[in-house]
């Protein structure tokens, strides 16, 4: 298994490590359900250097990113980022990812770590004949994300940079703890946060100044959780290769071009004879697979489901068949044998 550049530092800090995506990563410090209250109250760090940072430069980067995305690229301002998903030919998802326009015509696409060598064999692919330069600089990357209600307040204390002004979704160079940094305010958490690029050697010194500055160490399981309540997708559960995203709440993201994405046209033929919705259970805690009923037949399957640290309530993400798919429609999910009452409840689970 590979080690991101704080790996020693997690073992001093007593997480439980775990293979996640080819990385030893950590699934909490001592109990998730903390780390989870922690970033919804307060502010958590996240070490989030598995991912994977692909730049994207060149004349044509804009044109060829309007290509291999489904947001619009055009719209994106230097200085912004949006969430955006990479298509295939066959109108499903190669992966989602965040883009950030760094400066004009420079760009950094953020994919997911199991992913890494898949999306960027398919973009080199792609790129033949275009006038732009990939790099892939994941490798050469650290990332963290401090998140929670707190996280400007406690960054700032770290930072050249004024916390106070940046929206949502921009990205902007500073430095942190005297060290050259990208950051962008965005995250997977639903909280208010930043996300922070450095050079793999900046990142334990920084990781522990957050810590001492008040923010809890959280490890992949408060991670679930938290993307979970508020309905965010993981890669290779709720989408995939044979994945319509506009058959899930995240269609949004699919924009239609001209010239066409490439497979924007299978995409917007392709009927939705299932959705993807969130489900609310009375009791009992749903896990991935398990089977979702409307009365004695089966009409879908979890795709990824807990129990919500806030709402003490089981909820889950699942495909269903497209009739039951509406708002209030009443099911069960079956664990263990035994049917638990549920119904289709909208995303995001929790308010912030």
């Amino acid at each position: 298994m590979k080690h991101t550049p704080l790996f020693e530092l997690h073992q001093r800090l007593g997480a439980r490590m775990v293979p996640f995506a080819g990385f030893a990563m950590p699934l909490h410090y001592g109990s998730i359900q903390a780390e989870h209250r922690a970033v919804r109250e307060g502010v958590g760090v996240f070490d989030v250097s598995h991912m994977g940072e692909f730049w994207v430069s060149g004349p044509e980067a804009q044109d060829f990113l309007e290509s291999v995305t489904t947001n619009r690229v055009a719209r994106l301002r230097p200085g912004r980022a949006h969430y955006t998903m990479l298509p295939n030919a066959e109108g499903g998802v190669v992966d989602d990812a965040y883009l950030y326009h760094v400066e004009p015509g420079r760009y950094l696409l953020v994919v997911n770590a199991a992913n890494v060598e898949k999306d960027f064999a398919h973009l080199g692919g792609r790129a033949e004949g275009w006038d732009v330069v990939l790099e892939d600089r994941s490798d050469a990357t650290a990332l963290l994300a401090v998140q929670g209600p707190r996280a400007a307040e406690l960054l700032a204390s770290l930072t050249d940079a004024d916390l106070a002004a940046p929206k949502k979704n921009a990205v902007f160079r500073a430095r942190v703890l005297g060290r050259e940094a990208l950051l962008a305010r965005t995250g997977y958490t639903g909280e208010d946060g930043f996300e922070v690029f450095l050079a793999p050697e900046d990142a334990p010194a920084v990781f522990e100044a957050l810590v001492e500055a008040g923010a809890t160490p959280a490890g992949l399981g408060a991670r679930d959780t938290l993307r979970l309540e508020m309905g965010y997708p993981l890669y290779g559960h709720e989408l995939t290769d044979e994945t319509n995203p506009r058959c899930t709440p995240y269609a949004w993201v699919v924009k239609e071009k001209e010239p066409p994405f490439l497979g924007q046209e299978r995409m917007g033929a392709s009927p939705c004879d299932e959705r993807l919705v969130g489900l609310l259970l009375e009791s009992g805690i749903p896990r991935e697979g398990y089977p979702v009923y409307a009365g004695e037949e089966a009409v879908g399957r979890v795709t990824s489901g807990g129990l919500s640290p806030v709402l003490k309530r089981g909820i889950a993400l699942a495909w269903v068949q497209a009739p039951y798919a509406e708002e209030g429609t009443e099911l069960a999910v079956e664990i263990r044998g035994r049917r638990h009452p549920a119904r289709v409840h909208p995303l995001p689970f929790i308010r912030r």
